[in-house]
């Protein structure tokens, strides 16, 4: 039996539902830790694309329990939209998908303020999805939250919301000068949800607790990144949810101590992304930022918009391992970079004249962060279709064994191409 952990090494879209999906196959539960519909993973098995935003993406392996776990916000109509979608392409998860009854609802007046907040930031808006998460962790937070286990009771859910959106109608009428909510319709349109998501709800802290005491082999899969941590990322320019280990262990409810063996594999990309606004390094403004977002599709799966790219950055990815305790990592798109003549990778910032090697804490000194690069050879070859580790370029091996000696971590898997078939695997996780 084993828990393995995979979390994003840098801001998010690492490519960590190809590799959970790949993972998925030797696990017999998958869970989401954290996070809400405003992430988005992308899997393509066998030509089909599947862009999951809040279903655990090793759902896709038939018989995989998937879990909802404690810590995420859901948007129900988002969740029923995704168990539809799935049902409608042959792959129903009814019977063997699970919801926290301790997660929290993401209701309309929190996409209605998400909006608002943004606005009022101006020009230093966070670059949110809109979809209303910040302000659902809010709620959590100053506990005006209404839990998904609120829904098995009508009353109880009925009362909850009266209290909570008379609080949210003052807010945005005298506040923010806006129409009141309609009690009586998003009464109706949650009682209706209630109604289709009864079945999946469950104290899923105590099913998966029960599953690795059977010997089952768990999979957790934290969304966004480690620089988006509400705690260890880019403050202010992160998550309201905690995406590190620490945060999708409390996320499942799983209690470390109980935990004899542990896997946390980190994914990064073999370049550096990150949406949204906030600081980043190794952002390429040029034609090389252009030529790896148009070769890479580097565009958002929830919003869609185009994500800032840079080289890869290896301060942040040595700052992630130690934060997260990381004993593996997966480099994915390396076949991105197939065409460039020459590579590089960030080893070190250089700081008011200072060189050093860690991401500052304070965020006055991020802006004056210059890159120092290790450069390298590059490789021609178009390597998305290869199979095996040992049939890349000589180079493009150099440049992943340059990041694992680098890191002193084994790199366990080399993703390239779109499919789950290009997986390479130089370290079995499970």
């Amino acid at each position: 039996m084993a828990v393995s952990i995979v979390v994003g090494t840098h801001w998010g879209d690492e490519g960590k539902g190809k590799i959970v999906d790949y993972l998925g196959e030797n696990a017999q539960v998958v869970a989401r830790a954290q996070g809400g519909n405003n992430a988005g993973h992308t899997v393509i098995v066998e030509g089909e694309k599947y862009v999951f935003h809040l279903l655990p993406s090793g759902v896709l392996h038939p018989g995989k329990v998937g879990i909802l776990g404690d810590g995420m916000v859901v948007d129900p109509s988002s969740l029923l939209g995704e168990i539809d979608f799935l049902r409608q392409k042959g792959k129903d998860v009814s019977e063997r998908l699970f919801l926290s009854s301790k997660a929290h609802l993401v209701l309309p007046y929190h996409r209605i303020l998400d909006g608002i907040y943004e606005n009022i930031r101006g020009g230093r808006k966070l670059g949110t999805t809109g979809k209303g998460i910040g302000p659902a962790y809010e709620d959590k937070v100053s506990r005006w939250g209404i839990r998904v286990g609120d829904l098995e009771d009508e009353k109880l859910f009925a009362q909850k919301l009266r209290v909570t959106l008379d609080y949210k109608n003052l807010l945005l009428e005298r506040a923010f000068n806006q129409p009141p909510l309609p009690y009586d319709k998003i009464l109706e349109d949650y009682l209706g949800y209630a109604s289709l998501l009864r079945p999946y709800i469950a104290d899923t802290s105590k099913m998966i607790y029960q599953f690795y005491r059977e010997g089952k082999n768990i999979l957790i899969e934290g969304a966004q990144g480690t620089m988006l941590d509400l705690d260890h990322g880019t403050y202010p320019f992160v998550t309201s949810s905690y995406p590190v280990v620490a945060g999708s262990l409390l996320g499942v409810g799983l209690g470390l101590g109980s935990i004899s063996n542990l896997e946390v594999l980190g994914v990064c990309k073999a370049y550096t992304t990150r949406v949204g606004e906030g600081p980043f390094p190794t952002e390429l403004q040029e034609e090389m930022g252009d030529y790896l977002r148009d070769k890479g599709g580097e565009y958002g799966a929830t919003t869609g918009r185009p994500r800032r790219c840079g080289w890869l950055d290896g301060v942040i990815l040595r700052y992630a391992a130690r934060i997260n305790g990381i004993t593996s990592l997966a480099l994915t798109k390396l076949d991105v970079l197939g065409g460039i003549d020459s590579l590089k990778v960030c080893r070190a910032y250089l700081v008011e004249g200072e060189e050093v090697d860690d991401f500052p804490v304070s965020s006055h000194l991020w802006d004056k962060c210059e890159p120092v690069y290790e450069e390298m050879e590059g490789w021609e070859e178009d390597i998305s279709s290869v199979s095996s580790y040992y049939d890349l370029p000589s180079s493009a091996q150099r440049f992943v064994e340059f990041i694992e000696d680098f890191m002193q971590i084994p790199i366990a898997i080399v993703s390239v191409g779109k499919e789950r078939r290009n997986t390479l695997v130089r370290k079995e996780i499970f």
